[in-house]
């Protein structure tokens, strides 16, 4: 514990120039968390091979990724912007206690009876328990935020994420082994929780740690619409990954897996373009600068759409050799293996595109607080995705998953962008 609290001392930091610092250990933390989950799989593959490489691809970004949406449950926009104390962080982390709960039975429950390997199980289970761990530590990370500390919820995504993939590849490139590896490396989240999150919360003297488990029903009642669209959003996004799971193997998994790598980059990228206009969008919306509103918001999907042209030129003429580079990374048994994908990797991209185009209307329905509007999108992509993904992967393989990818997400960025606009009139003629 002394080692724990000496840490807790260090990474408080100082008083002086807090908002420079809260800016620079945010973007420190987003980026390693962001790079940690677009190289990981790639590293594995060239580490152990193919096949592991798919299994952990699947695990790590796919179905892990949905286990921590689940233990996360769209609490964190709610609780960062609890500002007059509604409920208590105590309150919070008993909530996330059930929510984590829920994510372990619900991955060990899965994995029960979808009819995998022992191994592939056991390797799956504990990425599930990474990320559960990691949507365990967010209701700190959070709490840091709404307390006026984002840079310590920056430092704890920072180093949290370099301890535990530091200890994942150190084990694994020391044994070849992906099962031990996996181990380690929720063992890494567990230390860094206690260290980056646990130990730091109780230096904050205005956090109130009490907590009434009769408060659970009604905080969930305010956020259950917010979990669910944010839940079905991600098995939209990745509904050709679960179908080449299901219906291929392993291998493919991981070469899917790579070529899905450029849509981290535009999604980081986008995300730069869009935050910083939300406040400019939603105080013209709220002051009724209807114009002025609908011109930035035309201007920013404009500016999308743009780079969007530009990243899918650019992977039309440099992916074959990018894919290429990637194969002599991987080693002389990945050779031709890449390459031929270039299709599959262009559709990608632009599918990437179309995604990042839908949550600049997600957020501007959210402005307008559609959240029904949101909710029957989602609704009806889930039912889509579900119907789709199989027949396309099944027919096309890879490249059926990325033009599955494409269709989805061009038909939901349609459904967003319409219901945005229709509602901007309709919100304007009640004024």
């Amino acid at each position: 514990m002394a080692i724990a609290d000496r840490w807790a001392a260090l990474l408080m930091g100082t008083g002086k120039n807090k908002e420079k610092r809260n800016i620079l250990w945010n973007m420190s933390g987003s980026f390693f968390y962001a790079f940690s989950s677009m190289v990981l799989s790639f590293l594995v593959m060239r580490i152990v091979g193919k096949e592991q490489g798919g299994i952990f691809a699947f695990g790590y970004s796919t179905f892990g990724q949905q286990m921590f949406i689940l233990a996360y449950f769209g609490i964190r926009p709610f609780q960062v912007t609890d500002g007059v104390g509604e409920y208590r962080f105590g309150d919070y982390r008993i909530h996330r206690f059930f929510s984590c709960g829920v994510a372990l039975a619900a991955g060990a429950g899965y994995l029960f009876f979808c009819g995998y390997t022992p191994q592939k199980a056991a390797i799956i289970f504990l990425l599930v328990c990474y990320k559960v761990i990691d949507g365990f530590a967010d209701v700190y990370e959070s709490e840091f935020q709404r307390a006026g500390h984002l840079h310590l919820t920056g430092k704890s995504n920072t180093f949290r994420t370099v301890l535990s993939v530091s200890v994942f590849l150190i084990v694994l490139s020391a044994g070849g082994s992906l099962l031990p590896a996996c181990g380690a490396a929720v063992a890494a989240q567990l230390v860094g929780v206690a260290i980056f999150d646990i130990s730091l919360i109780k230096r904050l003297p205005a956090v109130d740690r009490n907590r009434d488990i009769r408060r659970m029903a009604p905080l969930t009642g305010a956020v259950w619409l917010l979990f669910v669209s944010v839940f079905l959003d991600f098995y939209i996004f990745s509904a050709a990954k679960y179908a080449i799971d299901a219906h291929m193997d392993d291998v493919a998994s991981g070469y899917f897996n790579v070529i899905f790598m450029p849509t981290s980059v535009i999604n980081l990228a986008a995300g730069f373009v869009i935050r910083p206009v939300l406040t400019y969008l939603t105080d013209d919306w709220k002051e009724k600068r209807y114009a002025q509103f609908a011109r930035m918001l035309g201007k920013i999907s404009g500016l999308i759409a743009a780079l969007s042209v530009l990243a899918v030129a650019l992977a039309w003429v440099l992916g074959r050799p990018i894919l290429g580079i990637m194969e002599r990374i991987l080693g002389p048994s990945y050779e031709g293996s890449l390459v031929p994908c270039h299709k599959a990797f262009v559709l990608v991209v632009l599918g990437g595109g179309f995604y990042a185009i839908l949550n600049l209307y997600y957020y501007v329905l959210v402005i307008l607080r559609r959240q029904k509007v949101i909710f029957g999108i989602y609704a009806v992509m889930t039912v889509l995705a579900a119907v789709l993904a199989p027949v396309f992967v099944k027919q096309g393989g890879i490249l059926g998953a990325a033009w599955v990818y494409l269709v989805l997400m061009v038909v939901m960025a349609a459904g967003f962008a319409s219901g945005a606009w229709v509602s901007c009139r309709l919100g304007r003629r009640q004024e």
